[in-house]
């Protein structure tokens, strides 16, 4: 700001001098309107090249999505070629290949789909034409038709002449499926318009769907899923059920649609993740998913990580929740990867891969409560008993029997109550079980089979013992254990999974499903009901709505 001069002071000057300070003032009103015009000038410039850096930033942030889109499709289509047109020693039963194609594609219908999702983001027109241009759908004559008329909110005409004159419609035909039949949906929208042509047409909009353009209604998608993913039907065979009715879908075509669904449930099993994560006490197990390595010609050992809450052991009111993360090894790393952002209490069995999460330099959270298995550890005791009996194994079993018969008693009851006998009962029963084992352990040979069975126990039993000072903690595993068992029998049907990705698709769609099933809720009435939620553009901020324990009933007095 320019200093002011007392003007009666100014008049006081000499001429001369007055005339000189009006010209300096006149000088610094110039240089203070450049000043300003520069500093206009250099926050122009600050903001083009902001706007410029964060324009750089996007396109970057675009072209290596782009880029890891197109590498992994390269991948999958290499793989692809290669299950398919590989050399003689890499190629497979026909049912088999059906199995390592299905996989391969869903997975590739995934990618896809993501890319989709980002171009109708953008306000772009998606570029894939898997479901653009195709011929019009031929529908056996024999299925059903139901007809939903869809009519506009109102067909009072703009130009106030009265009502609009109906003058042609729109059709569209989706494969829908009722139990135990097949029918075609078809959708009329009638147009109408004023009946002197002075206002222009109007007509209800099309409804949306999960797959925009696409034959099947979300109550297929759902079918099609349980199907594979609960009924354990792989989808070559369904496929050929569908054939038996008349209609001709590929099983390339289901795996286009299996992976749409999974790709649209990613959601809600990362927030059913996400839940887990805050829980006090989780079970987790592992078992194999055998995974084709089609570069060598025969499969490789995968791994589906099964996560589990289920409170209802001291009548937790959390919903139960099982989730599966597919990895490609068993290593340690993998649990600790899963398990980032949990702390507390950990139920697994001996497997030795879980005890890094109880180390101090743990990553993802404070060191984990590991819980171990007294029905391993029976196990263990049972599988060292010879033929002809042993007192001692008699002896050890019978006391384990008398520690699972008092939680039997005291199951479903509060944590409190829980502990308080324990402390009681089981306690003193656990003491005498240490000093049983230890005088054993003392006598029998370490290389013995029964030494060794001991000497299990004995290493776990600071997490065999954790269920005393805790009420929520359980004796064993089992409720993960029963979680695994539909893996197992879906990898008996399907021999085994034909890609990586299809196993993270596989653990995706299980995991909604096997939810379903802890909770009380119908696997199919929660897909269908969720996928039509989702076609309809359910808001994310909503995303707990969809969880599959909101559509349980009221639960049943026990």
């Amino acid at each position: 700001m320019l200093p002011s001069i007392d003007p009666v002071r100014l008049a006081a000057l000499p001429p001369d001098l007055r005339k000189l300070v009006d010209a300096q003032q006149t000088i610094l009103l110039k240089q203070r309107a450049a000043l300003d015009a520069e500093r206009a000038a250099l926050d122009v410039e600050r903001a083009r090249a902001a706007h410029e850096l964060a324009a750089r930033l996007h396109v970057e942030s675009e072209l290596a999505a782009a880029k890891e889109t197109v590498e992994r499709l390269q991948l999958l289509l290499k793989e692809y070629e290669r299950a398919r047109f590989g050399k003689r020693s890499e190629k497979f039963d026909p049912d088999q290949l059906q199995l390592v194609l299905e996989d391969i594609e869903i997975a590739i219908a995934e990618v896809q789909e993501r890319e989709d999702v980002r171009a109708r983001q953008r306000g772009e027109t998606p570029r894939d034409g898997r479901r653009t241009g195709r011929a019009a759908r031929a529908f056996p004559a024999h299925l059903p038709r139901v007809e939903r008329v869809i009519e506009p909110s109102s067909l009072a005409c703009p130009c106030g002449c009265g009502q609009m004159v109906r003058i042609g419609e729109d059709r569209s035909s989706r494969l829908d499926v009722t139990p135990a039949q097949y029918r075609v949906i078809e959708t009329v929208r009638p147009r109408y318009a004023c009946p002197k042509g002075c206002a222009g047409v109007a007509q209800a909009p099309a409804p949306a769907h999960l797959i925009e353009g696409g034959a099947p209604t979300e109550a297929l998608l759902a079918q099609v899923a349980v199907a594979k993913f609960s009924e354990h039907m792989p989808l070559y065979r369904q496929s050929q059920v569908f054939a038996r009715h008349g209609i001709q879908l590929d099983r390339a075509v289901l795996a286009d649609w299996m992976g749409t669904v999974a790709f649209h449930l990613a959601p809600i099993v990362d927030r059913m993740s996400a839940i887990l994560m805050q829980s006090g006490r989780l079970f987790m197990d592992e078992t194999t998913a055998p995974v084709l390595d089609p570069g060598r010609g025969r499969t490789k050992t995968g791994y589906l990580w099964a996560v589990v809450r289920d409170d209802r052991g001291f009548g937790g009111a959390d919903p139960p929740i099982v989730v599966y993360h597919y990895a490609p090894g068993r290593g340690g790393d993998h649990a600790e990867r899963i398990l980032i952002g949990f702390e507390g209490v950990l139920q697994v069995d001996g497997y030795a891969g879980y005890h890094r999460l109880a180390r101090p330099e743990r990553k993802g959270g404070a060191p984990l409560r590991i819980a171990s298995c007294w029905s391993h550890s029976r196990r263990e005791i049972i599988k060292a008993t010879p033929k002809a009996g042993s007192p001692i194994a008699d002896a050890i079993l019978a006391r384990i029997a008398a520690l699972y018969a008092i939680e039997k008693e005291i199951r479903g009851q509060s944590a409190e109550i829980r502990q308080s006998v324990r402390s009681d009962r089981t306690r003193p029963l656990v003491a005498e079980l240490e000093a049983f084992l230890r005088a054993q352990a003392a006598r029998l040979s370490s290389q013995s089979a029964m030494g060794k069975a001991i000497a299990y126990l004995l290493n776990h039993w600071s997490g065999l013992i954790l269920f005393l000072d805790d009420g929520r903690v359980e004796m064993d595993t089992n409720p993960v254990e029963n979680q695994i068992r539909p893996l197992t029998l879906t990898r008996k049907n399907a021999l085994f999974a034909g890609h990586d990705e299809g196993g993270r698709s596989w653990s995706r769609i299980a995991s909604v499903i096997a939810t379903c099933k802890l909770n009380h809720v119908e696997p199919y009435a929660w897909m269908k009901a969720t996928l039509e939620a989702i076609a309809s553009g359910h808001p994310q901020s909503r995303i707990d709505e969809l969880l599959p324990w909101a559509a349980r009933p009221a639960p049943a007095a026990r």
